[in-house]
């Protein structure tokens, strides 16, 4: 266990199509959202689906995979790495974020190019 590292890994389905970008340097960014569903019953016995969002950024040939063939409600698994980072909102107030650095995309269902 002295090799632990930072990783997720996800199955969710896509809030949006990615938002695409073309930073100075050249590299592409895609920013998406996908959900996660967990399901339990309470005490009462209902079912209770317990939903996350999760913020996903991908970089470079896995933007353009993205760009590709994520669309909103597709089911996708992805892996990749937990990120941290601040920034100043149009208030000034400082904002803090999580997203998940994705470095691998799976497809899951149709294939076709959107």
């Amino acid at each position: 266990m002295s090799h632990l590292r930072n990783k997720v890994q996800l199955i969710g389905h896509l809030g949006m199509n990615p938002e695409i970008k073309i930073l100075e340097s050249g590299k592409k960014l895609a920013k998406f959202s996908i959900a996660t569903n967990e399901s339990y019953k309470n005490a009462k016995g209902e079912k209770i689906t317990d939903t996350q969002w999760h913020h996903v950024i991908a970089w470079n040939k896995t933007a353009e995979i993205a760009e590709m063939y994520l669309e909103k409600g597709k089911e996708v698994a992805l892996e990749g790495k937990l990120t941290n980072r601040s920034y100043e909102d149009t208030n000034g107030a400082k904002r803090y974020i999580t997203e998940i650095v994705c470095n691998e995309l799976l497809l899951l269902g149709s294939k076709e190019p959107r």
